[in-house]
C-alpha cells in the first residue's frame, strides 16, 4: 500500500539472534531487579517472592522486545504474521480439545515409560504458598503473562519465521514440522530453571504441540488458551490445591484478561477477508 513501508521477507539468521538478545536482556533484567531489591533489604543471595516475582515479569519482557526489536529492524512481520488472526469458535475450540488431547496422552504415555513420580511444581522463592499477595502475582504471571509472552516469542515470532523454511523431501513440505521440533526443544530448554529436569520433555512437547496447533489454525489465540488452561491447571492443583470449580473461576478470568490484552491487536475474521488471506494459505 502506498504511504506504508514494504514489508521484507525475515532473514533467519533474526531468529537465533533474538533468542540470543532475549535471553542476555532477559539475565541483564533479573539481575538489576536483584540489584534494586537489594537496596530495599532483599537478600542477595536469596531474593525475597516479590524481587523473584518481578524478574520473571521482566525476563518473559526481554523476550518479546527482543522480538519486537528485530521485527523492526528488518520490517518482516505484520499483525497476521504473528497470529494476531480471528477465527470462528468453532475451529478454534475443535483444535484446541484435539491438541489437549495429543498432549496429555502423549505426557501420560511418557510418565508412565519412565515411571515418573510426582508433579511439577514452581521453584518456592515466588513465595506462592507465603502470602495471599504472592499468589496472586503468581497467578497473574502464570496463567496470563507468560501464556501472552511466551506465545508471541515462541509461536508467534520464532515459529511464525522458521516455519517458512522450504524443506521437500519426496514432495513432502517438511519446514513447519522441523520448525515445530526446533521451537518445541528451545520452549523447553527456556524452563530449565523454573522445572524439574524430568518435566523438560513434556514441556517441549507442549511447545511442539503448540507449534502445530499455530499451524493449522494460522492463529496464536488457541495456542495462548491452550497454554493458559494448562498453566491455570497445574498451578491450581499442584501449587494453590484449589478445588475443581476454583480452578475453572481462575481459568476463565485468566482467559478473560488475556482476550482483555490480545483481542484489540487481531485481525478481522479470515471470512470477512477471505480475500486477503487465501493467498497467505499457501505460505
Amino acid at each position: 500500500m502506498s504511504g506504508e513501508p514494504e514489508k521484507q521477507r525475515a532473514p533467519y539468521w533474526i531468529a537465533a539472534s533474538a533468542v540470543l538478545t532475549g535471553f542476555a536482556a532477559g539475565v541483564f533484567v533479573t539481575l538489576l531487579a536483584e540489584l534494586v531489591g537489594s537496596a530495599f533489604g532483599s537478600p542477595t543471595t536469596n531474593p525475597t517472592p516479590a524481587v523473584n516475582i518481578t524478574a520473571d515479569f521482566l525476563f518473559d519482557g526481554a523476550f518479546v522486545a527482543s522480538a519486537l526489536y528485530f521485527v523492526r529492524i528488518t520490517r518482516s512481520f505484520d499483525r497476521a504474521d504473528f497470529g494476531y488472526r480471528r477465527i470462528s469458535w468453532k475451529l478454534g475450540a475443535g483444535a484446541l480439545v484435539l491438541a489437549a488431547v495429543v498432549y496429555y496422552g502423549g505426557t501420560l504415555l511418557y510418565s508412565a515409560l519412565l515411571t515418573l513420580h510426582g508433579t511439577d511444581t514452581l521453584p518456592g522463592n515466588m513465595g506462592v504458598k507465603q502470602s495471599v499477595w504472592a499468589a496472586v502475582f503468581v497467578s497473574l504471571f502464570v496463567c496470563v503473562a507468560a501464556p501472552m509472552a511466551e506465545e508471541f516469542f515462541f509461536r508467534g515470532f520464532l515459529f511464525g519465521l522458521l516455519s517458512r523454511m522450504r524443506v521437500r523431501v519426496r514432495g513432502l513440505e517438511l519446514g513447519p514440522w522441523i520448525a515445530a521440533v526446533v521451537v518445541g526443544l528451545l520452549f523447553g530448554l527456556a524452563h530449565y530453571d523454573s522445572a524439574q529436569p524430568q518435566f523438560l520433555v513434556p514441556l517441549g512437547f507442549l511447545g511442539f504441540v503448540l507449534c502445530i496447533l499455530r499451524w493449522r489454525t494460522r492463529s496464536l489465540y488457541p495456542c495462548m488458551a491452550l497454554h493458559s488452561i494448562n498453566n491455570c491447571v497445574a498451578l491450581g492443583v499442584n501449587e494453590l490445591h484449589l478445588n475443581a470449580g476454583e480452578i475453572v473461576l481462575v481459568t476463565a478470568g485468566s482467559l478473560a484478561l488475556i482476550a482483555l490484552v490480545t483481542g484489540p491487536l487481531a485481525q478481522r475474521r479470515a471470512g470477512a477477508t477471505a480475500a486477503a488471506a487465501a493467498p497467505a494459505a499457501g505460505r
